[in-house]
């Protein structure tokens, strides 16, 4: 029998293979650790509304100020939206980071990249001032309505 190279020892080859299996398993470990470890955050503008999110871009924590209670309820409702948005981008910057640093540049990060939200930019204009709840008891409110025609 003839032989062009060195005989492949299966034992070896085994072992390699586990040694290759073993070091993966060790960094997706990691990688698991440290996306665990990531979260991201945004506060609207006006500072009424803070969101944080978790690395799959999940609300974990919502703070509203004193200040909202008076806002129109579509109006916080887009601020909380937006904010989330925008927790949502910043947790989605960290995790590209993350990977990149266990995975390098590539297709992997590339696809990881499209799966998630894009960072929002915060709004450099002023957002309009919120508009106000009349908060009077029921009674001062019908005893004296405001005026609807101007």
């Amino acid at each position: 029998m003839i032989q062009d190279g060195p005989s492949v020892n299966p034992e070896q080859l085994l072992a390699r293979y586990g040694e290759t299996l073993k070091q993966a398993a060790a960094s997706a470990e990691r990688t698991d650790q440290a996306l665990r470890q990531i979260g991201g955050e945004a506060s609207s503008p006006d500072g009424l509304v803070t969101v944080r999110v978790n690395a799959s871009g999940a609300t974990t924590g919502l703070e509203l100020r004193a200040g909202a209670r008076g806002m129109d309820p579509e109006e916080l409702a887009r601020l909380i939206l937006r904010t989330t948005q925008q927790a949502q981008g910043d947790v989605g910057t960290k995790v590209v980071e993350t990977m990149r640093e266990f995975m390098g540049e590539g297709e992997g990060l590339e696809f990881v990249k499209s799966h998630l939200p894009r960072p929002v930019p915060v709004a450099e204009e002023a957002p309009p001032a919120p508009q106000r709840r009349d908060t009077r008891a029921d009674d001062d409110y019908f005893d004296n309505p405001p005026d609807v025609i101007s």
